[in-house]
């Protein structure tokens, strides 16, 4: 995580022009990412991935025998960026969620991070010509920070599609990290982050999730176990 805020802000840093795409992905993100090579293609535009939860450590240390150092996360990265970066004169803009979610995130938000201003914020449900408005006003907004709310694959593909006309240094798709701030859920507790099953928590609380933890999950693992299979036999 420490490595992940010092490359984050080295780019909010910069005035190079260029767009930084940051993305998480977990189990049910790379489920998506097998079946659609479209998807995967805008995976590997980014910037920099990271690995978000017990099955994306799982497969790293299945397939390469890599120990991800930490569960980097939107949920926790986003305020953990704030805080580090914070009374620099700052700039970030709230995109996603519904239009009372999208108001009650950014309100919660230029509440709870100091040291930091809040340019602007618009809710997720966009067509193309909206979509345009919205990246003409974040422009003139000026932010360093755009954070974009609105569920996999949907953020990514934003991004990917107006990352050349967007003149903000660091663009983040969060997830469901407007759903935590506008109060619709809460977090679980750390003992239960710390091992590794906070999406049983999340199951518990958002049941219509149901079919991704209960079925996503195990055909992550298989997905994975046959890619470790094939890689063996391939050199044995």
């Amino acid at each position: 995580m420490a490595d992940a805020l010092a490359q984050a802000g080295t780019w909010l840093a910069e005035s190079t022009g260029r767009c930084r795409a940051l993305y998480f992905v977990n189990a049910n993100t790379l489920n998506v990412a097998y079946e659609d090579a479209d998807y995967r293609a805008v995976l590997g535009t980014a910037s920099v991935v990271y690995g978000d939860g017990t099955g994306v450590r799982w497969a790293a240390r299945i397939l390469h025998g890599v120990r991800l150092a930490d569960n980097v996360n939107g949920t926790d990265f986003v305020p953990a960026l704030f805080a580090a970066q914070a009374n620099r004169g700052y700039r970030y803009y709230v995109l996603g969620g519904t239009e009372e979610q999208n108001q009650r995130a950014a309100d919660h938000a230029s509440r709870t991070f100091h040291g930091w201003t809040l340019a602007g914020h618009h809710h997720g449900y966009l067509d193309d010509a909206a979509s345009a408005r919205v990246v003409e006003e974040i422009n003139a907004a000026k932010p360093q920070l755009l954070l974009v709310g609105m569920g996999n694959p949907h953020q990514e593909r934003w991004i990917a599609a107006h990352r050349a006309q967007l003149r903000v240094p660091l663009c983040v798709g969060v997830g469901g990290l407007f759903t935590y701030w506008s109060g619709n859920i809460d977090r679980a507790p750390a003992w239960v982050r710390r091992i590794g099953f906070e999406w049983v928590h999340l199951l518990i609380r958002q049941p219509e999730k149901g079919r991704r933890y209960l079925l996503g999950n195990p055909l992550f693992l298989a997905r994975v176990s046959a890619r470790r299979w094939r890689s063996r036999a391939l050199r044995g």
